[in-house]
């Protein structure tokens, strides 16, 4: 279980003078771990772009060739002061994103060293803005999506998953977490089974999916409704992308405070270790590859979609 790392991280995050430096200091003591971070700046506001690296025994830093996974924690932001106080719903993305790098490293002080190398990333901004959206307000954030996208989707992934708060729509009426049709090249690929089978692995429940569009994997500015960001890093790479929503039976706007629940971030980074561990040593796919080569045979690329002006 991932509950003490998350209540760690969760104490840190939820403070208004919380920073990257912070984050990077959490891993200081592990070693062979490195954590950095990146201040940007933008139109409204700044936010530090943090980025921690897990080396696997066989993985690329090692000179090996085991797969890597991504982890982003996606969100506009983790506060939305001065008009909210205390961290925000928004921030369980980030939450959870950092909760999975923290038992990783703690897991290798403890002998247990993954095959792949996982590279964790997300950002930190308390005091990020809020917009207008329907069923109830989202957080903003500081920087463009493009930026986001710069800083989070990162070279030499092989898959990532996209870790995101998902709760201020009438789509999902489920408390806990739900995954994510894969989206690679603008292609909706089918839901994969080895992440619903280790959904039900670690949750001891039924796996839960949720439904995504063609609007949901295309840019951010374009003009057309999305459900959240969560899948916005599917227009930035070529590598397969799974969605893991943090998700409530009620509608919670993202800029709400006290709307976080621990255990069901809890549940979503320990989802996303066991992930790393299997997809390190090629027992997890999140696609066919065989059925998505097909379907460029007979249809043809669909990477259109993820231009914002095609």
């Amino acid at each position: 279980m991932s509950l003490q790392q998350t209540l760690q991280v969760f104490e840190l995050f939820d403070s208004a003078f919380v920073d990257g430096q912070q984050v990077v200091d959490l891993f200081a003591d592990y070693p062979g771990v490195s954590a950095s971070f990146r201040r940007v700046t933008g139109p409204k506001g700044r936010t530090d772009f943090v980025r921690i690296d897990i080396p696997g025994s066989a993985g690329k830093a090692q000179g090996g060739n085991a797969p890597t996974l991504g982890i982003i924690g996606r969100l506009g932001g983790i506060g939305a002061r001065p008009t909210r106080i205390g961290m925000v719903s928004d921030a369980d993305g980030a939450v959870a994103a950092i909760t999975s790098a923290l038992k990783l490293a703690q897991m290798q002080t403890k002998g247990d060293v993954l095959a792949g190398d996982v590279i964790i990333t997300t950002h930190i901004c308390p005091d990020a803005p809020t917009r207008p959206h329907e069923p109830v307000d989202f957080m903003d954030s500081p920087i463009d999506d493009v930026t986001m996208n710069d800083n989070e989707v990162v070279e030499g992934v092989d898959a990532i998953l996209s870790i995101d708060t998902t709760k201020g729509n009438r789509i999902i009426n489920h408390k806990g977490f739900a995954l994510s049709p894969t989206v690679k090249e603008g292609y909706i690929l089918r839901v994969s089974d080895d992440l619903l089978r280790i959904m039900e692995m670690t949750s001891g429940r039924p796996a839960v999916t949720f439904p995504i569009t063609t609007q949901d994997i295309t840019p951010y500015g374009n003009g057309i409704y999305h459900l959240n960001s969560i899948l916005q890093p599917s227009t930035a790479t070529d590598v397969p992308v799974v969605g893991v929503a943090i998700t409530a039976e009620s509608v919670v706007p993202g800029c709400g405070t006290g709307a976080s629940h621990e255990v069901d971030i809890a549940a979503a980074a320990k989802f996303a270790v066991e992930v790393a561990k299997e997809f390190g040593r090629e027992t997890c796919h999140f696609y066919d590859a065989q059925e998505y080569a097909r379907l460029l045979e007979l249809y043809g690329s669909l990477s259109h979609l993820r231009n914002r002006n095609p």
